[in-house]
């Protein structure tokens, strides 16, 4: 009976998600209001960024001289967008697959190459920066979803943790901070620029980042909690000391932190259950933050990680909404492309799936939680912080009736 029943739990899961066409953009019935998409339409365009003489963490020889090297990065840039008469929402995405077999083809409703929209203003600019592996695309449910709310938003594929390219864990440990630094500058630099299509379109000084699992880790670096010696000196820590560049006992750390960065969205950010940081580091930071994780997240650690995190930045203004019994899949990754449930060993899958929720479900939360805090964060929207001043014994603001079983959302104001 048992065998019968997951038998069939396959076969229905395979066939719902199969139904959603590799779609990033579905919204479903009993989804929470600030799911649903807002007023623009959006426009989509691919960029590769270089930085030039980084450090090669790769190719340098612990005792030799440093190796450096130009650092390219393919960026997803999504923004409010002026369609043509005549012109369609709609936009195929194609990417590489955990399972390196596999190529995806996603449906979102942006439009390759659009307009800008002619804005009044700069608007806030929102950085995405997947997990260990991932790419671009992993997230790209939130790069539209937050774009038609006014918001840039530009999501990287970082450069040697990317599916078809991840290496050793030394360069994502050294790289992944400052790659998000990286494209901060380059999103302001295109702004400047008269010739971008982004011109006077970023507000750069106003700028987010959401960071995924080793993307958090990267974030809250940036928020100016530097990591612990023991990482610095591990055997997974690039070679010749390069790793106390973002050390908390470095005295130069705190002089690479950059105050444009206004707020964070750290959605199960790794490194605390495996030493990275000491509270007293944790305590640096001030930024608000809003952390997003699942209870039985066994890659990250919920009680010994996630929670940790959250309790130890007693500086910061910040929030912690948990899926209950869900793992490290918690609301980030889109749902698990077609390409992949057509194979007979559908290997790679569980790399976007959670055990117990349904991954539209959980985008369609997070998003709602996104928006409700870059919105009051980046844009002094009043308003938005109803959505997130909720208590658990109550019926939710944004969600129907009883509709938020299953969620935990807590709240701790800075230390006085």
């Amino acid at each position: 009976m048992t065998r019968i029943l997951f038998g069939v739990l396959a076969v229905f899961i395979s066939v719902t998600l199969s139904a959603h066409g590799n779609r990033i953009d579905i919204i479903r019935h009993d989804a929470p209001e600030l799911a649903h998409f807002g007023n623009y339409n959006i426009g989509v365009r691919t960029l590769e960024l270089t930085d030039p003489d980084r450090p090669d963490i790769l190719n340098t020889v612990q005792g030799g001289n440093t190796a450096y090297y130009d650092r390219k990065l393919t960026v997803e840039i999504w923004y409010p967008a002026q369609l043509e008469e005549g012109q369609q929402p709609g936009v195929d995405y194609t990417t590489t697959t955990r399972n390196l077999a596999v190529t995806a083809i996603l449906h979102g409703r942006a439009v390759r190459n659009a307009a800008p929209s002619a804005i009044s203003g700069a608007l806030p600019l929102v950085i995405i920066s997947h997990g260990y592996p991932g790419n671009r695309y992993l997230m790209s449910h939130l790069g539209e979803n937050l774009a038609s709310k006014g918001y840039v938003v530009v999501a990287i594929d970082h450069r040697d943790s990317t599916y078809v390219d991840q290496q050793a864990i030394a360069s994502t440990l050294y790289n992944r901070p400052l790659d998000q630094l990286f494209i901060l500058d380059q999103m302001a630099t295109l702004s400047d620029d008269g010739d971008s299509f982004l011109h006077g379109m970023v507000d750069a000084e106003n700028t987010g980042i959401v960071g995924y699992s080793m993307g958090g880790y990267g974030l809250l670096i940036n928020l100016g909690s530097g990591y612990s010696d023991k990482v610095a000196t591990s055997e997974f820590a690039p070679p010749n000391g390069l790793a106390t560049r973002h050390a908390a006992t470095n005295p130069e750390f705190n002089k690479g932190l950059d105050s444009r960065i206004k707020a964070g969205f750290a959605i199960a950010p790794w490194g605390m259950a495996a030493g990275v940081w000491k509270p007293e580091a944790l305590q640096r930071m001030t930024a608000p933050v809003f952390y997003l994780a699942g209870s039985a997240d066994a890659t990250a650690g919920y009680e010994d990680g996630i929670r940790v995190i959250f309790e130890s930045a007693t500086q910061s203004d910040r929030y912690l909404l948990t899926y209950v019994n869900a793992g490290h899949n918690a609301g980030a990754p889109i749902p698990v492309p077609i390409e992949i449930l057509n194979r007979e060993d559908q290997a790679g899958a569980d790399h976007y799936t959670d055990s117990v929720w349904d991954s539209v479900r959980m985008n369609n939360i997070m998003d709602h939680f996104a928006a409700a805090f870059f919105d009051y964060q980046l844009k002094g929207n009043a308003k938005s912080l109803t959505y997130l001043q909720l208590r658990p014994d109550t019926d939710w603001k944004g969600f129907g009736e009883r509709n938020a079983h299953g969620l935990l959302i807590e709240h701790l104001a800075p230390a006085q």
